[in-house]
């Protein structure tokens, strides 16, 4: 069984931005070791006897069934803690919540709207906090795409990835995981729709130690142009559902299809972190095409939670 190293033993993992490019390093080559023994039949059991608080404000599929299935395939266990479930969604407060759940838990996952209730259970809880997505990060996501883009090409460093769209959590938490690694990435939103300015800004302070290049463009053929990687989202996240009629004519020309698909590399691959409103920001004939790698990319979701967990926990 690959011996896990403590380096990052009792941290939370709520931003790449946290976390060296090393230890950035070492998260996708620990899951690519889980990844191997999983698909082996190797037991790796490396938190037998923990348990995992998952807290869910916003529903999902990939978050859950990867956490709930890759708590159970390290020997621990996981508890689903909506807010029906828990006192939280009655008024209490998330430092109380933080405070009780650190007493009887491992770990706790959170999957929420505001970043900073993160942040909060963070600062009271004496325990890892993973961020299973806010409205400004998905930094587990972005593990899990780092993981796929390195075992289609072989390497990080010196590719480029375009993002097609909003300039939402995603985006940001890609920024981040770009700079880490030294992989390049441009950003092509609407105005008006680009990412946080405070995000890119810390981005290429990462950016400037590792030699990537970050941009943020209107124009989509021009992000593409020479990618390694396209990437697209949902033009509207949970949360933002009123807003779905006005940003589809917003971003009617910021649909990953075979046309743009053309304009990068012929080896280029295609992501999306789903669900996907195909036909709207995506075509079934990408999403379903030769170069798309969507579901080993989804698939990927379980090995780097994984490792998340057991080296954090």
């Amino acid at each position: 069984m690959f011996k896990l190293e403590d380096i990052l033993r009792g941290r939370d993992f709520i931003s790449i931005h946290d976390f060296t490019k090393e230890e950035i390093e070492y998260i996708l080559k620990a899951g690519a070791e889980i990844k191997q023994m999983q698909k082996q039949g190797v037991a790796h059991h490396y938190l037998a006897g923990k348990t995992l608080g998952m807290i869910f404000q916003k529903s999902s599929t990939r978050t859950r069934v990867a956490f709930e299935v890759g708590m159970y395939q390290l020997g621990g266990h996981a508890l689903f803690l909506s807010p029906r479930d828990i006192q939280l969604g009655r008024g209490e407060t998330i430092k109380d919540t933080a405070q009780v759940l650190a007493r009887m838990l491992d770990g706790i996952m959170i999957r929420t709207f505001d970043h900073e209730e993160v942040l909060e259970l963070a600062r009271w809880a004496d325990i890892p906090v993973i961020n299973g997505l806010t409205d400004l990060l998905h930094p587990t996501q972005v593990i899990g795409d780092l993981m796929t883009i390195k075992e289609y090409k072989g390497q990080l460093r010196g590719l480029k990835l375009a993002f097609v769209g909003d300039g939402n959590n995603v985006a940001h938490s890609l920024l981040f995981g770009g700079a880490k690694v030294g992989m390049d990435v441009v950003i092509a939103s609407p105005g008006g729709y680009e990412p946080d300015a405070g995000i890119l800004a810390a981005a290429r302070q990462d950016a400037a130690q590792t030699g990537a290049a970050l941009a943020v463009v209107k124009d989509p053929e021009e992000a593409v142009a020479g990618a390694d990687v396209i990437y697209t989202d949902v033009w509207a996240s949970m949360g933002q559902e009123e807003e779905a009629e006005e940003k589809e004519k917003q971003f009617l020309a910021y649909q990953v299809n075979r046309q743009l698909l053309s304009r990068a590399k012929k080896d280029a691959i295609v992501l999306h972190c789903l669900p996907a409103k195909r036909g709207k920001e995506i075509t079934d004939e990408v999403m379903d095409g030769p170069q798309s790698a969507v579901f080993a990319e989804a698939e990927n979701r379980l090995h780097a939670h994984k490792a998340i967990m057991a080296l954090t926990m």
